[in-house]
Parts: C-alpha cells; sequence; structure tokens
C-alpha cells in the first residue's frame, strides 16, 4: 500500500492501473482544520488511461472517529463512498469543475490527497449522531442526555417561551 497519495498520469501512458491507499490518523493531521482526527481507511483507485483522458474511480472504506453532534463523545462512524474524476490534459492545469481536471501536458503525477479529504467529509451524514441500539434506544453518553433534558424550557403548552415573540409577529401578518 502507497504511503504518499499521488498517482502517475500522463496523456501517453494507456492501460488500466489500480493502486491502494491507506488513510489513518497521520493522514488527518495534515489538515489541521479537519473536524476528522482519525480514521482507519483503505481507499482502491482505478485507472483507466487513454490518449485523451483518464478515468478515475475511487472507492473509500473504513471509519473515521467524529463528535456526536447531541452528547459531544466521539464515536466511530462507517464510510463508505464511490467517486469518480476525469483527467484530461491542456496547456494549463484547471480544475473549476469539480468532476474534470485539466492538467497540463508536462505533468506527470496528480495527488489524490485532497480528493480523498474532501470525499470521505462529503460521505458523513449532515446530522452526526451516535447510532442507535438494536432496541432503538439512543447510545449517546447518558449523562449529557440528562443534562440536557434538565435544561429544556417548557411553557405550559409544552413549547418554548423563546419563540412566542416569533409567533406573535407571525400572527399579526
Amino acid at each position: 500500500m502507497a504511503r504518499n497519495f499521488t498517482i502517475p498520469v500522463g496523456a501517453n501512458i494507456s492501460g488500466h492501473y489500480v493502486y491502494e491507499f491507506e488513510i489513518d490518523k497521520a493522514f488527518f493531521d495534515l489538515f489541521e482544520e479537519s473536524e476528522i482526527k482519525e480514521g482507519k481507511l483503505k481507499a482502491i483507485v482505478n485507472v483507466d488511461r487513454e490518449s485523451s483522458h483518464t478515468e478515475i474511480s475511487i472507492m473509500i472504506t473504513g471509519e473515521v472517529r467524529i463528535s456526536c453532534d447531541r452528547c459531544l463523545d466521539e464515536f466511530d462512524h462507517p464510510v463508505d463512498c464511490s467517486n469518480r474524476l476525469i483527467v484530461r490534459y491542456g496547456f494549463e492545469r484547471d480544475e473549476s469543475d469539480p468532476d474534470i481536471i485539466t492538467l497540463s501536458w508536462e505533468e506527470n503525477e496528480l495527488d489524490l490527497k485532497q480528493y480523498f479529504y474532501e470525499f470521505i467529509h462529503l460521505s458523513l451524514p449532515i446530522r452526526r449522531t451516535h447510532p442507535d441500539d438494536a432496541n432503538g434506544n439512543s447510545t449517546c453518553n447518558p449523562v449529557m442526555l440528562e443534562k440536557l433534558r434538565k435544561h429544556l424550557v417548557h411553557d405550559e403548552a409544552g413549547l418554548n417561551p423563546g419563540w412566542e415573540g416569533l409567533r406573535k409577529l407571525m400572527n399579526e401578518n
């Protein structure tokens, strides 16, 4: 398995190639602002090169450790994503299209590190919470859940009084 995240490219090399990459804590350390601090993933990259372009299929599987939006504890979340890139060749580099990369004729390597990072993040759900157990109960930290329940504010109707001003504004129209 490769430790760097580059693959050879070139307009004058044709054929099918497969590359494997390990993605772990050291990978996520390369991105200072990453919300993912560790993970254990494998990326399999299938490359089909032709003289005019290169098609790249990227499959990433494994787990990442992320924070729960509800209880703030960390948990392992599965990742299983597939993405595709097209590389074509021109006079200058252009990455303005997210699916098509134009490389200059002189470039002979493509660094996939940023693509892996983005594909992993895009595969995560918007709301990140611990999964429920087999009975449908939350597996979040029970101490934190109890603290959240204590701090919920309800009026007699069971609604948060902070919304009262908004309800008045809506009823005036």
